[in-house]
C-alpha cells in the first residue's frame, strides 16, 4: 500500500472536529458538483440545471474538476469557467499545485480492491495533466490555495463539503459498501459526534450513494454524487449532482432523503455525451492510458445501478 496511487499522503488528513465550527456560509439551495474531470458538456448541462431554481443558489465544485483536461486550452477553459463558483481541492488539484514529488502519484489513495494495472494508469494521467498545468501561469498557485473542506448551512442543516471522507481528501470512508459495513459503525459514530455535522457531500471514490445512519449524536447523512462528469450507472448517458436545499427540486431526483426538513437529492446530470466523447478522444485515442480506464465507462457507464446508490428503506441505528 507504499506504491504511488495507493498512498495516501500525510497533508491529506485532518481531524472531524474542524468542521465544528461556524458555517462558510449558508445557502437556500446548494448544489454539489464533485468530480466534473473537465467535461465541459457537463458544465453546460449544469446551467440549465441552475436556471431552473428560483430561490437564490450556491454552488461548490468539491474536487477533480480537472482529469481529462490535459491540453492548455481545455484546461484554461475549465479554470476560467469555475472561477466564480466556490472550489474545494481534489487529490488530482492538490497534487497538481505540488512543487515536490511526495510520492502520491495521482493521489487517489486506492484500496487493494482496485488492481494496479488501474492504478499504474491513474499515475500516467496525473503525469500529463500535471505537465499541462505547470506551464500555465498563476495555475498552481490559484489550486494551492484552495481549502481541501467547507462547511455550509441549509436551513438548521449544517453540511460539511469533502471531496473524500470526513477524515482525509483521499478517503473512501463514504464508499457505500464502506458505509454499509457494520464494522464501520464506531468510526461513523465518532465523526458525528466530534464533527457536529448533519450531511456530507462527498465524491471521490466514482461511486454514487446516499445513506443516512442514525447515531446517539443524531442523524448523519451521506450523499455522494459519484461523478459529475461521467455515466455513474450502466447505460446511463449522464453524470450526478447533489442537491440540498429547503425547496424541493424542480428537477425530478433519482433518489433522496429528508434529513430535518431539508431535502437532500441526487440529480442527474445529461450532459451531451457525443460532444464530451468527441473531446476525449481528441486527447486520449485508443491506447491511451485515459481511453484504457474510462472509454468504455464513458460509452456504456460502468456496472452499478441506481438501486445500490439509493438508500435503504431502513438505516442501521447506534444506541
Amino acid at each position: 500500500m507504499s506504491a504511488p496511487g495507493r498512498i495516501n499522503p500525510q497533508d491529506y488528513s485532518y481531524d472531524p472536529s474542524c468542521f465544528d465550527r461556524r458555517p462558510d456560509w449558508a445557502a437556500e439551495v446548494l448544489y454539489v458538483v464533485g468530480g466534473l474531470y473537465g467535461n465541459l458538456a457537463a458544465l453546460d448541462a449544469l446551467d440549465a440545471l441552475l436556471a431552473a431554481e428560483t430561490a437564490p443558489t450556491t454552488v461548490v465544485f468539491n474536487g477533480d474538476f480537472h482529469w481529462f483536461d490535459a491540453q492548455p486550452g481545455w484546461f484554461l477553459e475549465v479554470e476560467e469557467r469555475l472561477r466564480s463558483y466556490h472550489r474545494t481541492r481534489g487529490n488530482v488539484e492538490t497534487e497538481l499545485a505540488r512543487r515536490d514529488d511526495v510520492g502520491a502519484g495521482c493521489g487517489c489513495a486506492y484500496p487493494p480492491s482496485v488492481d494496479d494495472d488501474t492504478v499504474r494508469r491513474s499515475n500516467l494521467i496525473l503525469e500529463a495533466l500535471r505537465a499541462t498545468a505547470v506551464r500555465l501561469e498563476g495555475v498552481q498557485e490559484r489550486l494551492s490555495a484552495l481549502p481541501p473542506q467547507l462547511l455550509a448551512e441549509v436551513a438548521d442543516v449544517r453540511v460539511g463539503i469533502v471531496h473524500g471522507d470526513a477524515t482525509s481528501l483521499a478517503g473512501w470512508g463514504f464508499d457505500a459498501a464502506a458505509m454499509d459495513d457494520p464494522a464501520r459503525r464506531a468510526w461513523l459514530a465518532e465523526i458525528g459526534r466530534v464533527s457536529r455535522v448533519d450531511v456530507f457531500a462527498s465524491t471521490h471514490t466514482c461511486a454514487a450513494a446516499l445513506r443516512t445512519v442514525r447515531l446517539p449524536s443524531g442523524p448523519l447523512t451521506v450523499i455522494n454524487n459519484g461523478a459529475a462528469g461521467m455515466p455513474n450507472f450502466a447505460a446511463t448517458p449522464f453524470g450526478v449532482v447533489s442537491r440540498i436545499a429547503v425547496s424541493p427540486s424542480p428537477h425530478r431526483p433519482l433518489y433522496g432523503v429528508a434529513h430535518a426538513g431539508v431535502h437532500v437529492d441526487a440529480i442527474a446530470l445529461p450532459y451531451d455525451a457525443p460532444a464530451f466523447l468527441q473531446r476525449f478522444l481528441r486527447r486520449w485515442p485508443p491506447g491511451s492510458a485515459a481511453h484504457r480506464s474510462y472509454f468504455r465507462r464513458i460509452v456504456a457507464g460502468p456496472d452499478a445501478c441506481v438501486a445500490q446508490a439509493r438508500p435503504p428503506a431502513l438505516a442501521w441505528s447506534e444506541s
